[in-house]
C-alpha cells in the first residue's frame, strides 16, 4: 500500500525569496531523492511588514521572470552541485 506525502522527509536544500514580489524558488530533496527545483510559493507581505500565508505562485510576471533571469546561474550551479554529474 502506498503511503502519502510525508513532509518530515522533504528537506529545502536552498531557497530564494523575491522581495518584490514574494516569490519562493527552492532546490527540495524528498526522502533521499534527487534534489529538484521548485518555483512557488509566493509569499507577500501584510502593511505591518509580516509574511502573509503562503499562496500558489501561479502565473509569473514581467518582474518575477527578471528576478529568475538575475539568479538563475546561482540556481544552475547550487543545484548541479547537490545532482552531481550525469
Amino acid at each position: 500500500m502506498a503511503k502519502g506525502f510525508d513532509p518530515e522527509k522533504d528537506k529545502v536544500l536552498k531557497q530564494w525569496r523575491s522581495e518584490e514580489t514574494g516569490l519562493i524558488v527552492s532546490i527540495n530533496q524528498y526522502d533521499g531523492g534527487e534534489a529538484k527545483l521548485q518555483i512557488g510559493p509566493r509569499i507577500l507581505l501584510k502593511k505591518d511588514g509580516t509574511d502573509r500565508a503562503p499562496i500558489r505562485a501561479g502565473r509569473l510576471s514581467i518582474e518575477d521572470v527578471m528576478w529568475l533571469y538575475d539568479i538563475i546561474d546561482e540556481v544552475r550551479d547550487e543545484l548541479s552541485e547537490v545532482v552531481g554529474p550525469e
